[in-house]
């Protein structure tokens, strides 16, 4: 996960070399990014929840089925990536650019970027069957040397390192698509020539509507919690735009960098949802309230102490990316403000990736999708004030991440009964006790 996210980090360091305008068109355009990352989730979390469910029946065969659908399902996302992001990624920078300079830097990145993106519901598929079986380390290994090459190639192809010939934003874009296609080919030949669990089989690739709609039953809720974010996002972008460049690059290079602060706790959540759903899948309660109980816990440990950074340090993270003190003040202020939410977040993670688990992600869908009442509203309503501030925006953040946490705990304690019976209420005490 580190190392999907460094793909546009990566970019966003080098890119930060060519100026304000450009780093706020990359930053909005990694909003589109995010989306696209957030729709693989429907091949992420449908494939680990059935194949998991089905290594824990020692369902062989039908782990081989759900596998090789999986793909086919991921092959015909990435075509209809290709078809359609060239003219909603065009729409989407004209809603959110601040000026025409930053909706054009925006939407250069994207065309370049956008065959690397749709080639991400392959290696997502491969990458969540590994998982669903206890495999990260192959995962891992790709993405290091995938992610090595794009740090390589971003100086080179952005600023023009040996060649001469910059190409700016456009590089930061083909420079992600080529280290994506060669990953990509080591994940193929990993299948091809080392996995034992599941194989490609040509038979089993003709389209079955049946394993496809379970698939998308668990899968889309999941992605429409991302989905859900890439709108919150959105709004904010298209809330601050009237504050210039200089606010969408401070906004840009903070979100950034919050979602790779995330990434211990949702590493922790990912290590939850193939645990949860192979105890599931052999009917070992018991296990799966100890995973759920040990996911809070660790998240909520590696999170106190991140917040505590961004407390107390938060510029120092912000000027590793650019030295221009007002967007270095503007990503300060987001970072000290929003790291409240962190422990909430954590506890936000290891919930969905329980749902996950116990194959059932519609509660995740509306525990995020609170947000539209609790912040979307309500920051639409603030931007009329007189005086409207951009920080409150990231206050009235901090207060529905909160409620959204709260909602996600309560339908857990739901989703226990309804699937345990009377057995729920030890989980429940547990949870309680945490």
């Amino acid at each position: 996960m580190i190392f999907q996210t460094l793909y546009y980090i990566v970019d966003l360091y080098f890119v930060s070399h060519l100026g304000e305008v450009a780093i706020a068109g990359v930053a909005a355009a990694g909003n589109i990014v995010f989306l696209i990352i957030a729709l693989t989730q429907v091949v992420n979390a449908g494939t680990m929840s059935l194949l998991a469910q089905a290594v824990g029946r020692k369902d062989h065969a039908g782990s081989n089925l759900i596998f090789n659908q999986a793909v086919a399902l991921a092959v015909a996302a990435a075509i209809a990536v290709v078809i359609l992001g060239f003219p909603l990624s065009k729409v989407y920078m004209n809603a959110v650019g601040a000026n025409q300079a930053t909706i054009d830097a925006g939407t250069t990145y994207l065309s370049c970027f956008l065959p690397g993106l749709a080639l991400q519901f392959v290696i997502t598929a491969m990458g969540a069957s590994l998982r669903a079986t206890g495999l990260v380390k192959p995962t891992m290994i790709v993405q290091a040397v995938s992610l090595s090459l794009n740090t390589v190639l971003a100086p080179i192809m952005i600023a023009g390192w040996l060649t001469g010939h910059p190409l700016g934003v456009a590089g930061a874009g083909y420079a992600s698509s080529i280290a994506v296609v060669f990953g990509a080919g080591l994940m193929l030949v990993y299948f091809l020539r080392l996995e034992t669990y599941v194989h490609f089989i040509a038979s089993e690739w003709r389209p079955r509507l049946a394993v496809w709609r379970r698939l998308l039953v668990i899968g889309l809720p999941a992605s429409g919690e991302l989905v859900f974010l890439f709108v919150y996002t959105g709004v904010i972008f298209a809330l601050i735009r009237h504050f210039g460049d200089v606010a969408q690059a401070g906004f840009g290079i903070g979100n950034r960098l919050t979602q790779a602060i995330f990434l211990p706790g949702m590493a922790i959540a990912f290590a939850a949802g193939p645990l949860a759903g192979q105890n599931f899948g052999a009917g070992e309660v018991a296990r799966v309230r100890a995973t759920l109980r040990a996911s809070v816990v660790f998240c909520s440990a590696v999170m106190l102490p991140l917040t505590l950074i961004c407390q107390l340090r938060p510029e120092w993270l912000v000027q590793v990316f650019t030295p221009d003190p007002r967007v270095v003040e503007q990503g300060t202020l987001f970072l000290r403000i929003i790291s409240w939410n962190f422990v909430a977040t954590g506890t936000i993670f290891s919930c969905s990736a329980l749902f996950q688990g116990l194959g059932n992600t519609l509660p995740s869908l509306i525990s995020t999708g609170s947000r539209l009442v609790t912040f979307v509203v309500p920051a639409m309503w603030m931007s009329t004030w007189p005086h409207f501030r951009i920080e409150d925006v990231w206050y009235l953040s901090v207060v529905s991440v909160t409620l959204q946490a709260a909602t996600s705990f309560f339908l857990v304690l739901r989703e226990f009964r309804r699937k345990f019976g009377d057995a729920a209420d030890t989980v429940i005490g547990e949870i309680v006790e945490i």
